[in-house]
């Protein structure tokens, strides 16, 4: 496989995880621009690897974990957008507006993690690695591992019911 036919036929799978990552689709683009570019030059040596696509996502992640612009990494913007559509369990009509303002919250609490937290809780969830493999992409161990994801997943919860108490106080 050459490099350009590799690029068109796993550019959108690399920006939607590089997008789960930055949670901003300009820092995304960035990120993997700046990936390939590199991946271009080395593609011979890639190309010869077991999983190229591991090798060059493995490349997002250490680019997104090393970004210089990191302001840009914490602040994250991206109204609307949802990771996994959810359904109502019950069965009904859910208002299409709530689903965008639980994706925004959920988007703004993310923002609120560190940059190795986060690319844990991504590599977890939405990749479905095993704690061992994060470690091998993150360089730790799998102890490292769970600890930033058990101090992602609190963070996430105490922001939640703060944000919980808040809205029934302004209720009140």
């Amino acid at each position: 496989m050459t490099f350009e036919q590799f690029a068109v036929a796993r550019l959108p799978s690399l920006l939607r995880y590089a997008v789960v990552l930055t949670g901003n689709r300009d820092l995304a683009q960035d990120v993997v621009q700046e990936v390939l570019a590199r991946a271009q030059v080395k593609w011979r040596r890639i190309s010869d690897a077991d999983s190229p696509e591991a090798y060059v996502r493995r490349m997002v992640l250490n680019e997104y974990l090393s970004w210089r612009r990191s302001w840009a990494a914490r602040h994250v913007h991206a109204a609307g957008e949802k990771l996994v559509e959810i359904d109502d369990a019950r069965g009904g009509v859910r208002d299409h507006a709530d689903g965008v303002v639980e994706a925004d919250a959920l988007w703004n609490r993310l923002a609120l993690l560190g940059r190795r937290q986060r690319a844990v809780l991504v590599l977890r969830y939405y990749e479905q690695l095993e704690d061992d493999a994060i470690a091998d992409l993150l360089g730790c161990s799998a102890a490292t591992v769970r600890s930033h994801a058990s101090k992602a997943l609190k963070t996430l919860r105490l922001t939640s019911e703060r944000e919980q108490r808040e809205y029934a106080e302004e209720r009140s």
